[in-house]
C-alpha cells in the first residue's frame, strides 16, 4: 500500500547537517544582495547618489546612470557566481514570476562576453498573455512590460540576479501587486508627513513599515506525495481527528525538534544572505507547525522578503525530507495559520508615529494617528475584509484560533480610557506607568505595556503597532498592505482639509486638531472592542453596532467592490475602475477554481480510493461472519454476530451516502459550470457545491475509524502531524 512505503521511508529519515560556515551571521548577513554597502563599493558617486535619489525622494534615473548601475550590477553578480538575470514581479496570480536571460552573448571569433545594459536593467517585456487579467488584456494581445523598482534591492537566488520589478501590460494597466503598493504607500507618505507638520516641520518623509509572522506546516514529504489531497489542493479533504493532537498544548513554544532545527538553520541562512532580517522561530500551537518572524522593515521590501520566505521555506524544507505547508488551513479541527502583519509609521528621522510620547506634543501626534487609523478602519471594514478574503482563509477566520470575520480593533483599556477623556472632557489626564508586583526575590519589576495583548481581535495594538492577524498565511502581503495603507492615506487627507479648515477661522492649531480628533472619536469607537471576540456575545454586539460579518469570500468581495471602494482607489491614483473589476474578477475565478478542483480531488478520492477499501474490508467481515455461521449454533452465533453485522450495516450506510452525495455534487458542479457570469457561479460554488465537502468527509472520516489499519490508503492525521 501506498501509505505503508511512505511510512516505511519516513523511518529512513535522518537530521541532515546544513552546510553553515562557522562565524556571527553578521559576516554574511546580506552578501547576495545589491544592497547600500554594494553600491558604495560597486557605484560611481554620481550613480550612486542618483539612485539613492531615486529610492528617498523618487527621482527618475536616466539611461546614461541606468547603463552605469547595470554594469556595476553584472560585476558584482558574476563576481558571486550569478550566470543569468531576470525581471522578478509578483502577477495577480499571488506568487512570483521569472524569465532567466543568461549575461552571455555572442561575439566575432566564436567567443562569448558577459554583457548588461541600462535597458536590460529597466526594462523588459515579459509575455503577459498567460498571466490573470481579469480581461484586461485578451490571450492574443501578449506585450507586457516589467520595470525595475530601484527601492527593493536587486539580490542572487540560485545563480541568477534576480531584480525586483513591477509588471504593467501594454496599454499601462497594472498587472501585479507591486505597482498598486508602492502607489498607496506614496501616497500615505505624502498624506502622513503633511499631518506630521502640524507637529514637526522637519519631517521629510513617512514610511509605513511592515513586520509580518509566518506560520507554516511541515510534513514528511513521503508521507505528503501519499496524499493526493494535500498534493493538489495543499490540504487534507479527509481524515479523522488523531487521538491527540494539540490539546495538552505541549508544542507551543516547546523544544523543537532535532530534525527540524537542521532545516531552519538552513533556511534561517539562506534567508540572512538573501539580507531578510529573521529574528524569531519557534514551534506554534498544532503539532508540526512552526512560526518565523524578522525585524519590521519598509513596507514594500518587507513584501518582497515574505515573497522569498515562502519560496525558501518550500525549497529548504524539501532537501530536509519535509514538504513546507503554507495553506491556512491544512488540517481540520487543529489550529490554522496566519501571517499576521505588523504595521506601524515611522518619519525619515526614525519617530514611530505610533508610540505613546512622553509629552503633550508627541502624545498629541500619536492620539492624531491612532484615532485616524482606527476611524478609516471603521469607514472601511469592508474593504478590508475583503482583502483578506480566500476560499483557503475562511477555513480559519472565525475559528477558535484566528480573528472572526468581523472588523474590530482592540487598543487595551488604558487607551480606550483615553479616547472617551478626549471625547468627553477634550484633554486626557496623565497616567502612571503600570508595574507589576511579583514579589519574587530577584527578579526584577516587570514595566507593562499600555496595553495587553489581545490574540482574538484581527485588528489589535500592541504598544507600538497594529498587528493585522486576520490576514492568511498563504497569500502575498500586500493583497492587504495596499488597502490599509489607502485607507488611512485617504483619511489623513480629510483630516487635514478638516483642521486647516479650522485653522483658516482664526482656532489655533492644537484646539482644532483636538476639536477634529473629538469629532472622530464617535465614529472610532464603533469599531473597537475589548472583549472576547470569539465569543456569541461579540457576534450579537456587532450586530447591534451594524458591523458586517461576511463569512465566505464571495460576498466579502462582493461586498468590498463598491462605488466607495472605486471612488478612494481612483481619487488616489491607485487603481483604476477598469483595474479593479479585474481584480474582482480574478478573485472571484481563483475561488471558483479552487473550489472547483476540491470538488473534482473530493470525488476521486472517494469514488477511487476510500469506498474500494470499505468494500474491501466489507467483504473481510462478511467471510468472518459466513464462517461463524458454519462453526456456531444458530443462539451462539446470532449472540456473537451481533456487533460484525452492526458494523456491516453501517459501512454499507456510510459507502451509500459518500457515494449519493459525491453524485449530488457533481450535479451541483455541472450546473454551476454553465453560470457565465463569474460572481454568479462563484456564489453557486459556494451555496451548492462546497456544503458537499463536510458531509462526505464525515461518512469517509467514520470509514476510516473502522477499516482495517493496514487497509486505510492515506496517510493518517496522527502519522502527518506528528513528525519522526
Amino acid at each position: 500500500m501506498l501509505r505503508h512505503s511512505a511510512l516505511e521511508k519516513v523511518s529512513e529519515r535522518r537530521p541532515i547537517p546544513a552546510g553553515i560556515p562557522a562565524g556571527k551571521i553578521s559576516d554574511y548577513f546580506g552578501e547576495l544582495t545589491f544592497n547600500d554597502a554594494s553600491m558604495r563599493e560597486y557605484l560611481t558617486a554620481e550613480a550612486y547618489r542618483k539612485v539613492r535619489n531615486a529610492i528617498e525622494k523618487g527621482e527618475k534615473i536616466d539611461r546614461r546612470i541606468a547603463d552605469q548601475v547595470a554594469a556595476s550590477m553584472k560585476a558584482w553578480a558574476i563576481g558571486k557566481g550569478a550566470t543569468h538575470y531576470t525581471h522578478w514581479f509578483h502577477p495577480l496570480s499571488g506568487t512570483t514570476a521569472e524569465k532567466h536571460d543568461a549575461f552571455v552573448n555572442p561575439v566575432d571569433g566564436g567567443r562569448a562576453i558577459e554583457n548588461f545594459r541600462g535597458n536590460e536593467l529597466i526594462q523588459q517585456e515579459p509575455d503577459a498573455s498567460s498571466f490573470p487579467s481579469g480581461g484586461i488584456r485578451n490571450t492574443f494581445e501578449a506585450r507586457g512590460y516589467t520595470a525595475w523598482d530601484p527601492t527593493s534591492p536587486a539580490f542572487i537566488l540560485d545563480n541568477t540576479l534576480c531584480i525586483p520589478t513591477i509588471f504593467v501590460s501594454y496599454t499601462g494597466e497594472s498587472l501585479d501587486y507591486k505597482t498598486p503598493l508602492l502607489k498607496a504607500l506614496a501616497v500615505l507618505d505624502t498624506a502622513a508627513t503633511d499631518v506630521c507638520h502640524y507637529f514637526d516641520k522637519s519631517v521629510r518623509r513617512v514610511i509605513a513599515t511592515l513586520g509580518w509572522e509566518q506560520e507554516y506546516f511541515l510534513v514528511d514529504t513521503a508521507l505528503f506525495n501519499a496524499r493526493p489531497d494535500m498534493v493538489l489542493t495543499g490540504r487534507t479533504l479527509f481524515g479523522h481527528s488523531s487521538a491527540k493532537d494539540q490539546q495538552l498544548s505541549d508544542h507551543y513554544f516547546g523544544t523543537i525538534p532535532p530534525r527540524v532545527m537542521e532545516f531552519l538553520k538552513e533556511f534561517e541562512y539562506e534567508a540572512h544572505r538573501l539580507g531578510i532580517p529573521v529574528k524569531t522561530r519557534h514551534n506554534e500551537v498544532a503539532p508540526g507547525q512552526f512560526e518565523c518572524a524578522p525585524v519590521y522593515e519598509e513596507a514594500n521590501l518587507a513584501v518582497d522578503h515574505n515573497q522569498l520566505v515562502m519560496h525558501l521555506l518550500k525549497k529548504i524544507a524539501g532537501k530536509h525530507f519535509f514538504t513546507a505547508l503554507l495553506h491556512e488551513k491544512p488540517y481540520a479541527r487543529v489550529n490554522g495559520s496566519g501571517k499576521h502583519n505588523n504595521w506601524s509609521l515611522q518619519t525619515d528621522s526614525g519617530i514611530n508615529l505610533l508610540s505613546p510620547g512622553s509629552d503633550s506634543h508627541s502624545n498629541l501626534r500619536f492620539l492624531t494617528f491612532l484615532i485616524n487609523i482606527l476611524k478609516a478602519l471603521n469607514d472601511h471594514a469592508d474593504l478590508i475584509r475583503g482583502a483578506i478574503a480566500t476560499a483557503s482563509n475562511d477555513h480559519r477566520l472565525g475559528a477558535h484560533e484566528a480573528p472572526p470575520a468581523i472588523m474590530s480593533a482592540f487598543i487595551g483599556t488604558q487607551l480606550t480610557e483615553a479616547l472617551h477623556q478626549l471625547e468627553k472632557q477634550g484633554k486626557v489626564n496623565k497616567s502612571k506607568n503600570q508595574e507589576t508586583n511579583l514579589s519574587i526575590p530577584k527578579i526584577p519589576e516587570i514595566l507593562l505595556d499600555n496595553t495587553d495583548r489581545n490574540r482574538t481581535s484581527p485588528f489589535a495594538f500592541t504598544g507600538n503597532k497594529f498587528e493585522f492577524r486576520a490576514v492568511g498565511s498563504s497569500v502575498i502581503c500586500s493583497k492587504a498592505m495596499t488597502p490599509l495603507n489607502l485607507i488611512l492615506a485617504a483619511q489623513l487627507m480629510l483630516f487635514k482639509k478638516e483642521v486647516d479648515r479650522l485653522i483658516a477661522s482664526k482656532m489655533k492649531k492644537d484646539d482644532a486638531i483636538l476639536s477634529v480628533l473629538r469629532n472622530y472619536i464617535a465614529d472610532a469607537k464603533n469599531i473597537l472592542f475589548e472583549g472576547n471576540s470569539y465569543s456569541e456575545e461579540w457576534i450579537k454586539e456587532a450586530a447591534r453596532r451594524g458591523l458586517s460579518n461576511i463569512s465566505s469570500t464571495p460576498q466579502a468581495l462582493i461586498k468590498a467592490f463598491n462605488d466607495k471602494t472605486t471612488d478612494l482607489y481612483e481619487k488616489t491614483g491607485v487603481l483604476t475602475r477598469r483595474e479593479l473589476h479585474a481584480r474582482h474578477v480574478i478573485k472571484m475565478e481563483k475561488y471558483v477554481r479552487q473550489i472547483q478542483i476540491e470538488s473534482r480531488v473530493i470525488g476521486d478520492l472517494a469514488t477511487n480510493h476510500i469506498i474500494p477499501v470499505a468494500i474491501e474490508y466489507q467483504n473481510v467481515l462478511i467471510e468472518n461472519v459466513k464462517g461463524l455461521q458454519e462453526v456456531l449454533d444458530n443462539k451462539t452465533f446470532v449472540k456473537l454476530s451481533k456487533n460484525q453485522l452492526q458494523a456491516l450495516k453501517e459501512i454499507s450506510m456510510h459507502i451509500s451516502e459518500i457515494k449519493e452525495n459525491v453524485f449530488k455534487m457533481t450535479e451541483a458542479r455541472k450546473v454551476a459550470n454553465q453560470i457565465v457570469d463569474i460572481q454568479e457561479q462563484a456564489l453557486c460554488y459556494n451555496h451548492t457545491v462546497l456544503p458537499y465537502f463536510e458531509i462526505i468527509r464525515y461518512h469517509a472520516d467514520k470509514l476510516e475509524l473502522m477499516v482495517d489499519d493496514k487497509l486505510w490508503p492515506l496517510p493518517k492525521y496522527r502519522e502527518l502531524l506528528f513528525l519522526r
